[in-house]
């Protein structure tokens, strides 16, 4: 699946991944592929994602949202 983390002023990570795991603000939650459409709100908490290649990534945020559709992961944070 692609995933897209952007900020107001830059793009934080672009590209392919093979699970990603968001700060909800219901807790924490886990987006493989073909996950089903959800649109959520991002607490303050770190992303970690891997890649097809295996490394394991993370960016901290302090909030923001997410939109999956299509295997398309849209995240938005500050």
């Amino acid at each position: 699946m692609t995933l897209k983390i952007i900020s107001p002023s830059e793009i934080l990570f672009e590209g392919k991944a093979d699970s990603v795991t968001l700060p909800g603000e219901l807790g924490s939650f886990t987006v493989l592929k073909n996950h089903a459409s959800i649109i959520s709100v991002l607490n303050k908490g770190k992303i970690v994602f891997r890649t097809p290649e295996g490394k394991e990534e993370e960016v901290d945020i302090k909030g923001g949202l997410v939109d999956v559709d299509n295997n398309v992961v849209s995240v938005c944070v500050y």
